[in-house]
């Protein structure tokens, strides 16, 4: 009889190690901007669908404020049991490099779960003041008169004042950056003939393009995209591994054990999988990803080394 319960045992234990884990009350989902933000509805959007998955709600909490790091600080010093996550944007890779001071190491302080969305970007011009229709055509515009030109950005080390940086450093061209509250007012004085191009989001950029008020030069992912098929991407135009997107990854604290990052993985995934959260992203010139957590980590290491190296070439500050 004895043996015959060890056995049971013995077999019924496999099975309850590898139940998946089950949060044990509501998650908090951090976003670490403020409301009505691409993060805060990035996180909006795949909340309903995880909490459906994980069977308890997820819970958005906005703590806004310094570039993001006072909600990264809030996950750092939670516990690693997953009921605390973010869902954070590309900030989570140059921060540490432009805040002094900072009470946690972003490099070490989280478990990335998953890179959930990519926000692609548009090179884009004014046709009535720059004549060029490609990235090599710009280049060779604006060499000559780069002194005298400015452009804009949705804010000082945002993506678009990143990839600016980057677009201008590979070219071997420099000239003054002009940091705007967002991507609408640099887009206006675009339009307006005061600067000579931006990065644009497509969800900004894209209807003045179909419009012939601007020009799309090129996209700054490594694919073409598929609202604008026949504009190349601009590592195709002479710059070689040109990448540099806005995007929002998932993470955890660090600690968090591999079971509970994974079934996190899993739930984001399966929300990135919902119909409606596809064509609300798409709406929004968004791209789902769902790396797992290895890929992920792999992808902010990298992103962290080329951020480092950005914001000491081009001397990015922040006030």
């Amino acid at each position: 009889m004895l043996r015959r319960a060890l056995l049971a045992t013995a077999i019924a234990t496999p099975a309850v190690a590898q139940a998946p884990w089950a949060p044990a009350r509501p998650i908090r989902l951090i976003a670490p901007y403020p409301p009505g933000g691409g993060v805060d509805t990035t996180s909006r959007l795949l909340s309903v669908p995880m909490g459906a998955f994980l069977g308890q709600p997820v819970v958005v909490e906005n703590r806004g404020g310094a570039g993001g790091s006072i909600g990264a600080g809030e996950l750092a010093r939670s516990a690693p049991d997953g009921q605390t996550i973010m869902i954070d944007a590309m900030a989570h890779t140059v921060n540490q490099y432009l805040i002094r001071g900072l009470a946690f190491d972003y490099a070490t302080a989280f478990a990335p779960v998953s890179q959930v969305v990519v926000l692609p970007q548009i090179l884009a011009v004014n046709p009535r003041h720059c004549p060029a229709k490609t990235v090599q055509e710009f280049v060779a515009w604006a060499r000559p008169r780069a002194a005298s030109l400015s452009y804009g950005s949705s804010g000082n080390a945002t993506a678009a004042h990143l990839a600016a940086a980057l677009f201008l450093n590979r070219a071997g061209l420099e000239m003054t950056h002009v940091p705007y509250r967002g991507g609408t007012p640099a887009l206006q004085d675009l339009l307006g003939g005061n600067i000579a191009f931006v990065f644009g989001t497509v969800s900004s950029t894209l209807q003045l393009v179909r419009d012939g008020q601007l020009v799309a030069l090129g996209v700054s992912t490594a694919q073409r995209i598929a609202p604008l098929p026949d504009v190349p991407t601009i590592a195709e135009q002479g710059f070689d591994g040109f990448e540099l997107n806005e995007w929002n990854g998932l993470y955890a604290s660090a600690g968090t054990p591999a079971p509970i990052v994974q079934r996190l993985y899993e739930a984001a995934r399966h929300a990135l999988a919902d119909a409606t959260v596809r064509q609300r992203l798409d709406t929004l010139g968004a791209l789902p990803i769902g790396t797992d957590p290895a890929v992920f980590a792999r992808y902010l290491a990298e992103q962290r080394a080329l951020m480092q190296r950005l914001v000491h070439d081009a001397r990015i500050e922040v006030g």
